[in-house]
Parts: C-alpha cells; structure tokens; sequence
C-alpha cells in the first residue's frame, strides 16, 4: 500500500479522478502561474511564521527533502520527547497508509502539544478545515497527546508599521474540538483514497465545477482533452445560472432560449450566426454626455502576502506603474506614463503623478473603472494631504466596461468582455499577442518583481521597463480606440 500524504487526501477529497492522475500520471499536470505563486506564498508564510512562533531560534526544523523522508519521521519521533517547537514535523501512520507534515508543533507541559498549521489565505476555508482534521487525525492516532489545534491565517486589516516587525500578522483560529471530533470521517477518507488509488484505470468523472474548487485542477487540459469538443461550448455563455447548469448541456445549441437572459441570447445569437452585434447609437448615446477633453487611465499594481512597505497591508493592490492618455478638443492624443521600478514604495510619487497627469476636468475613462476608484481611494487614506485632489479624480471616473457589454459583441469574444477580448475584435491591427515579454497583467506583476530584485542586472531591468511601458500604454490606447468607434 502506497502511503497518501495529506496533499494527496485533499485532492481527492476535490475530485477521485485528480488523486489517481496525481499518482498514476504526474506528468499530465500543468501548473499555472497562480498556482506557482501560491505555493511561494505559502512558502514564505511558512518561513516568516517560524520567526513568529519562536523568536528565540530554539525550535527545530524537520527537511525531509535534504534528511529523506524515513529520517525525517525518525527524528521528528526523538523531538517529540524534547521540549522544543518543531517546525514540519513528520507524522506518519505505516499501517494506514498515510502522512502529513505539521507546520508548528508548540510544546505543552506534560509532553503535550499544541499544532499550529498556516495558511497565507485570509480566512478559514473548507479544505483548511479538512487539513486540520487529517493532520489531528495522525497525531492522535501516533500517540501524541494534542492540547489544541489551531489554523493561523494572515489579518488582512493589519498594517506593516516597518522595521520587520510582523507581529500581528498571523491571527489564529482555533479548531480544536471540530478537528478532533472528525476522526471517523478521515478514516474513511483514507480508506476511500486508497481504493480509488489502487484501480488500474482513472474513475470516470466529467470536468466540471470541481476543477477549480477549491483550487485550480494542473490537469484541467488533459481531462477536457479527454471529451467531447463542444463546438459552441456551454461556457462561452456569461453568468450561466444553476439552471443552465443542471441541464447538462456542452453546447449552447442545447440550451433552451427561455433559460437565456438577454445578455446569454445575444451571445448565444451571435456565435451561431457568426455575426457582429453593436448597437452603435446607443453606445454614442453613453458618450455624448462626456466632452473632450478626455483622460484614460489604466493601472499595474502589485500586492504582497507579507508586506514589505510600512504603512501597507497584506494582498493590498498597491500601483506601481500607471498610463494615462488625454485625448484633446482637437483630437491630438497624448501619453503621459509613470513607472517606478526603484523597489521603494512607489505610492506618494504616483499619488503626486496621478494628480497633475489628469489635470482637474474632463472625463477619466477606465476599463473597469471600479479597480481604479479602489487604488485611488486607498492612496487617498493613506495621504490625507492628497485627499481632496485624488478622491476629485474618482468623482470624474467613466466605466467602459458596461458600456461595452451593454453594446457590443463579436464572435470571437468567447463570452467575455475583457478589454483583451474587445480590443482585437473592434480593432484588428492591434493585439497583445505581438508584445515582447509582458502580455497580461500577471505577467507585468512578475516582471515588477524581477525589475526590484537586487540581483537583476541594470540591462534587464531596463528590458522590463521598456516592455512594461508598451503594456499599460497599449492598455490606454485600447481604451482610446474604443471610445472611437462607440463615438462613431
């Protein structure tokens, strides 16, 4: 019998078929960025709540990938008797097959112990229950004696006050009795993981909803791959309602026009007969009341787990980068961008740039104008003397986005309306796909934190800067393509 970590466990308890290609077909898993970058996150939690724990330095951290996993578990056994904070302890349960590494095992008087696991996810979610329970699960079953077992997540509302003080950042939930009251449920958890485990051939299992809850499935691809191909796929329908769903339908040719609200059958509509939707009057109509001159603003932010500007929060959207086109009474358009690729906090020189760039009338445009209004609203609580000229921008903010929806639909949109769906479609020379290294806004994000990394050589950061620069400048200029074809 093949021993099941925990990991193994929540996968299956997310769909039997991930846990079997986790096992049998590894190298049909495709990880996305997101699912890259919430593994450093949680990385980097880790680590920082080790200082957190055990200020001092007297714990002791388990490493099985440099130990090998047998030392790992042996030693782990030996701390246990000791009275020091272990960091990753490895329990293990031979004769059912299962293990799991402990984030924080906190030593109680009386050999007792309290367990610590960490997320950097703000909240306490269903599948951190579910961890929780696993791993209380093992230890009791081990022998060791659990005071408590605790779920610490990161404080959203806390404030970097600098220095490396994160004290505060961690806040704790206690799971204790919930975990402990469990243990029937795990055991046929683990019972069922290894029947599923063991068959020769993947359960047969449609994708669906589970391929992204709670996390995003690394063999998505490889499932839908698998199926059917919807010629006019069921997905390309937005906001498909509970009942939509329940029929079953993979293509929207099957799917009922009285199930359809007006938005669902003018995609619906426009995909099967190929044809392009755009009430151009009533988009002209939107605009007419916004006179000339006009400003488009978009912004590249990037957010932290654990912050690293005093004064900022953990997953705060902070800007770094914004570009702004004003479009004159005389149809001449011109760019005014900031970028700051120092690695210093970025927001009050910005905030100061935001201000003049905009100048103090006229309409600003956004595409989706409601992420805009949030990062200048969070620039004007934290500098009061810019209140008043930041918080006069939002007052001037116009939305394309419903303008958009409201009016305009090509095929090729796919069901979506993001400026990169819209922009090509309304626009043919133009397209992100011909940009040199930064595409989309996850992207510009990791090159932000290549830019400010100390060891990043002077010429690539200047590489960066330069793709950076076209990105949000292309999305400015998108916006003001936009806005000239609604106008008419």
């Amino acid at each position: 019998m093949k021993p099941l970590s925990k990991s193994k466990l929540i996968a299956w308890r997310q769909c039997p078929k991930r846990l079997w290609l986790e096992i049998h077909h590894p190298e049909l898993r495709e990880d996305s960025a997101a699912t890259e970058k919430s593994y450093a996150e949680g990385n980097q939690i880790g680590e920082l709540a080790r200082q957190l724990y055990d200020p001092k330095g007297k714990g002791e951290l388990v490493d099985f990938w440099e130990e090998g996993m047998a030392a790992a578990f042996a030693r782990t056994q030996t701390l246990l008797q000791g009275k020091q904070p272990i960091f990753e302890a490895g329990l293990n349960l031979p004769d059912e097959g299962v293990r799991a590494f402990a984030d924080i095992m906190l030593p109680v008087r009386g050999g007792r112990w309290r367990m610590v696991e960490v997320k950097s996810s703000a909240s306490v979610k269903d599948y951190h229950r579910d961890d929780a329970a696993i791993q209380t699960y093992i230890a009791q079953k081990m022998g060791i004696a659990l005071t408590g077992v605790a779920l610490a997540c990161v404080d959203s509302s806390w404030v970097y006050p600098g220095g490396g003080d994160y004290d505060g950042l961690l806040v704790e939930h206690d799971l204790t009795d919930e975990a402990m009251e469990r243990a029937d449920e795990v055991e046929q958890w683990i019972k069922a993981a290894h029947t599923v485990a063991a068959k020769r051939k993947a359960p047969n299992i449609a994708t669906g909803d589970q391929c992204g809850d709670p996390y995003e499935c690394g063999f998505y691809n490889y499932c839908s791959s698998q199926e059917p191909q919807a010629e006019y796929p069921v997905e390309w329908l937005p906001r498909r309602s509970k009942k939509i769903k329940e029929t079953g339908a993979s293509d929207m040719r099957e799917v009922s026009d009285d199930l359809l609200n007006e938005t669902q059958l003018r995609v619906k509509h426009a995909t099967l007969s190929g044809e392009i939707w755009f009430d151009g009057e009533g988009a002209a109509e939107k605009l007419a009341a916004h006179k000339l001159p006009a400003y488009f603003l978009d912004f590249e932010t990037i957010r932290f787990t654990v912050p690293i500007w005093k004064g900022t929060r953990p997953y705060q959207q902070i800007p770094f980068q914004f570009s702004v086109q004003k479009l004159s009474r005389n149809g001449k358009v011109t760019e005014t961008p900031f970028l700051d690729l120092s690695g210093d906090d970025p927001s009050r020189a910005l905030a100061e740039a935001l201000i003049d760039a905009c100048g103090t009338s006229g309409p600003i445009f956004a595409y989706n104008a409601k992420f805009e209004a949030g990062r200048i609203a969070d620039l004007a609580a934290r500098f009061p003397k810019l209140k008043k000229p930041l918080l006069a921008l939002n007052d001037r903010l116009v939305d394309l986005l419903p303008i958009a929806q409201a009016h305009y639909y090509h095929p090729s949109q796919q069901g979506s309306w993001s400026i990169k769906s819209v922009l090509p479609a309304l626009c043919p020379d133009l397209s992100y796909d011909d940009l040199e290294g930064v595409q989309h806004g996850g992207m510009a994000m990791e090159a932000y934190l290549e830019a400010i990394a100390p060891e990043t050589a002077e010429e690539r950061r200047q590489e960066i800067e330069e793709q950076l620069l076209a990105y949000c400048g292309l999305d400015t200029w998108a916006m003001v393509r936009i806005w000239e074809v609604f106008k008419g």
